[in-house]
C-alpha cells in the first residue's frame, strides 16, 4: 500500500469546488482546506506507485481548479 500526502495550490475562488471533487475520489482518504502557502491537503492511498501516478497525473492535475501539486510519499 502506498500512502502519500499531496499539497495543492488551487485556483483562487475554486478551493471549495476542488475540495469537494477530491473528496469524491476513492483514492482520496482525507481532504482538508488549509491556510498557508497551499490551499488543500489530501491523503491518497493506492496499491502501487503506478496507481499513485495515475491518480495525481491522470486525475488531480487535470482538474481545472488545480494549479500546482507537491507530493510527499510516506515511508
Amino acid at each position: 500500500m502506498i500512502t502519500a500526502f499531496v499539497l495543492i495550490l488551487a485556483t483562487a475562488g475554486k478551493e471549495r469546488d476542488a475540495l469537494e471533487k477530491l473528496k469524491n475520489m476513492p483514492e482520496v482518504k482525507e481532504a482538508y482546506m488549509v491556510y498557508g502557502e497551499y490551499d488543500l491537503l489530501i491523503r491518497v492511498e493506492t496499491d502501487s506507485l503506478k496507481g499513485l501516478d495515475d491518480v495525481i497525473m491522470g486525475k488531480i492535475r487535470k482538474m481545472p481548479e488545480i494549479q500546482l501539486t507537491s507530493t510527499l510519499i510516506a515511508v
